[in-house]
Protein backbone atom coordinates (compact mmCIF):
# COMPACT_ATOMS: atom_id res chain seq x y z
CA UNK A 1 0.00 0.00 0.00
CA UNK A 2 1.01 3.65 0.21
CA UNK A 3 3.17 5.70 2.56
CA UNK A 4 1.01 8.58 3.80
CA UNK A 5 1.97 11.65 5.82
CA UNK A 6 -0.80 13.09 7.99
CA UNK A 7 -0.37 16.69 9.17
CA UNK A 8 -2.94 17.94 11.69
CA UNK A 9 -2.57 19.83 14.95
CA UNK A 10 -5.54 18.00 16.50
CA UNK A 11 -4.16 14.86 18.13
CA UNK A 12 -7.59 13.17 18.12
CA UNK A 13 -8.12 13.73 14.39
CA UNK A 14 -4.58 12.56 13.67
CA UNK A 15 -5.13 9.44 15.76
CA UNK A 16 -8.40 8.68 14.02
CA UNK A 17 -6.79 9.08 10.59
CA UNK A 18 -3.86 6.87 11.60
CA UNK A 19 -6.29 4.13 12.69
CA UNK A 20 -8.39 4.46 9.52
CA UNK A 21 -5.34 4.29 7.25
CA UNK A 22 -3.55 1.54 9.17
CA UNK A 23 -6.60 -0.71 8.78
CA UNK A 24 -6.18 -0.18 5.03
CA UNK A 25 -2.55 -1.36 5.36
CA UNK A 26 -1.01 2.06 4.64
CA UNK A 27 2.25 3.11 6.27
CA UNK A 28 1.45 6.30 8.21
CA UNK A 29 3.75 9.12 9.29
CA UNK A 30 2.48 11.94 11.53
CA UNK A 31 3.24 15.64 11.98
CA UNK A 32 1.44 18.16 14.17
CA UNK A 33 1.98 21.34 12.13
CA UNK A 34 3.14 22.57 8.74
CA UNK A 35 6.75 23.10 9.80
CA UNK A 36 7.02 19.49 10.99
CA UNK A 37 5.09 18.40 7.89
CA UNK A 38 7.67 19.95 5.55
CA UNK A 39 10.52 18.33 7.48
CA UNK A 40 8.90 14.90 7.55
CA UNK A 41 7.91 15.08 3.88
CA UNK A 42 11.54 15.74 2.93
CA UNK A 43 12.77 12.92 5.21
CA UNK A 44 10.28 10.23 4.23
CA UNK A 45 9.07 11.20 0.72
CA UNK A 46 5.58 9.76 1.20
CA UNK A 47 3.28 8.86 -1.67
CA UNK A 48 0.56 11.15 -0.32
CA UNK A 49 0.19 14.11 2.04
CA UNK A 50 -3.07 14.58 3.94
CA UNK A 51 -3.08 17.94 5.65
CA UNK A 52 -5.26 20.14 7.77
CA UNK A 53 -5.15 23.80 6.78
CA UNK A 54 -5.51 25.81 10.00
CA UNK A 55 -2.52 24.99 12.24
CA UNK A 56 0.05 26.83 14.35
CA UNK A 57 3.66 27.48 13.30
CA UNK A 58 2.98 26.95 9.58
CA UNK A 59 -0.50 26.58 8.16
CA UNK A 60 -1.47 24.03 5.53
CA UNK A 61 -1.61 26.54 2.66
CA UNK A 62 1.94 27.75 3.32
CA UNK A 63 3.14 24.16 3.65
CA UNK A 64 1.50 23.19 0.34
CA UNK A 65 3.07 26.19 -1.42
CA UNK A 66 6.53 25.41 -0.02
CA UNK A 67 6.44 21.71 -0.85
CA UNK A 68 4.84 22.22 -4.28
CA UNK A 69 7.80 24.43 -5.31
CA UNK A 70 10.28 21.76 -4.26
CA UNK A 71 8.21 18.70 -5.28
CA UNK A 72 5.91 19.73 -8.17
CA UNK A 73 4.33 16.27 -8.46
CA UNK A 74 3.41 16.02 -4.76
CA UNK A 75 0.00 14.45 -4.17
CA UNK A 76 -2.09 16.27 -1.57
CA UNK A 77 -5.50 15.83 0.05
CA UNK A 78 -6.48 18.90 2.11
CA UNK A 79 -8.92 18.64 5.00
CA UNK A 80 -10.46 21.43 7.06
CA UNK A 81 -13.23 22.13 9.52
CA UNK A 82 -13.50 25.69 8.23
CA UNK A 83 -12.13 27.39 11.34
CA UNK A 84 -9.69 30.24 11.15
CA UNK A 85 -7.57 32.54 13.22
CA UNK A 86 -10.09 35.36 12.94
CA UNK A 87 -13.24 33.22 12.79
CA UNK A 88 -14.82 30.90 10.26
CA UNK A 89 -13.28 30.92 6.79
CA UNK A 90 -13.25 28.24 4.11
CA UNK A 91 -9.63 27.59 3.13
CA UNK A 92 -10.44 24.48 1.08
CA UNK A 93 -10.93 26.27 -2.28
CA UNK A 94 -7.58 28.02 -1.76
CA UNK A 95 -5.91 24.67 -1.07
CA UNK A 96 -7.31 23.37 -4.37
CA UNK A 97 -5.97 26.44 -6.19
CA UNK A 98 -2.45 26.01 -4.80
CA UNK A 99 -2.15 22.31 -5.54
CA UNK A 100 -4.34 19.99 -3.48
CA UNK A 101 -5.76 17.23 -5.67
CA UNK A 102 -8.74 16.71 -3.37
CA UNK A 103 -10.40 18.65 -0.57
CA UNK A 104 -12.56 17.27 2.23
CA UNK A 105 -14.68 19.23 4.68
CA UNK A 106 -14.53 17.91 8.26
CA UNK A 107 -16.32 15.82 9.34
CA UNK A 108 -15.99 13.41 6.40
CA UNK A 109 -16.79 9.73 6.10
CA UNK A 110 -14.33 6.88 5.81
CA UNK A 111 -15.64 6.26 2.30
CA UNK A 112 -15.01 9.89 1.26
CA UNK A 113 -11.46 9.64 2.59
CA UNK A 114 -10.84 6.29 0.88
CA UNK A 115 -12.13 7.65 -2.44
CA UNK A 116 -9.96 10.79 -2.21
CA UNK A 117 -6.89 8.68 -1.40
CA UNK A 118 -7.54 6.23 -4.21
CA UNK A 119 -8.01 9.04 -6.75
CA UNK A 120 -4.96 10.96 -5.50
CA UNK A 121 -2.74 7.89 -5.76
CA UNK A 122 -3.72 7.02 -9.36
Amino acid sequence: MAKILIVDDDVQIRGLLVKMLSVEQHEVIEAENGAQGCKKYREHRPDLLITDLVMPEKNGIDMILELKKEFPSIRIVAISGGGGITGSFDYLPIAKLVGALHILQKPFSLQELKSAIAEALT
